[in-house]
């Protein structure tokens, strides 16, 4: 399966993001919306699993979880904000969620990928949205097998 993983959209989907996430089968949102609209223009593109981040007001909070959960080829997947941990990081994440296979988060609008010693893969997407903090847009894809480590690679998006 390929997933595209975003975060920290804050209302603004990119048209590169349309480009890159007509090919997934599964989109996978780490909080920070910034309006329900956005989740209906992913949905659109695919299947949407999407938590509230700490901006989110109350209509994507009756909507939304602190922390989804799905399993995608035998991995087990969680997905959360961050916000909860101060400024989370792979380890937090970690003992937070010890069964999971795959951690995706935001918050820190820093894109990362992390493999930890027991092959649970960390990642934070970076932030899709406006740019804040000086960084750059960016989302992920990630490739699920069964039976094989999932892969992930961090995509820039253009500032259009």
């Amino acid at each position: 399966m390929r997933l595209g993983l975003i975060a920290d959209t804050h209302g603004l989907v990119r048209p590169a993001v349309h480009d890159l996430f007509s090919r997934v089968d599964v989109i996978v949102h780490a909080g920070d919306v910034g309006g329900a609209e956005i989740l209906d223009e992913l949905e659109l593109l695919a299947p949407v699993t999407a938590v509230y981040g700490n901006v989110d007001g109350g209509t994507l909070r009756h909507r939304l979880k602190r922390v989804a959960e799905l399993e995608v080829d035998g991995f087990q997947i969680v997905v959360t904000h961050g916000d909860q941990f101060g400024s989370p990081n792979p380890a937090k994440l970690k003992a937070a969620f010890p069964r999971a296979d795959v951690i995706v988060f935001g918050h820190t609008h820093r894109a990362l990928i992390e493999s930890l010693e027991d092959f649970t893969v960390v990642v934070n997407p970076g932030a899709a949205g406006p740019p804040r903090f000086g960084a750059k847009p960016s989302v992920a894809i990630m490739e699920t097998e069964a039976g094989i480590p999932p892969r992930a690679r961090i995509v820039p998006l253009t500032q259009g």
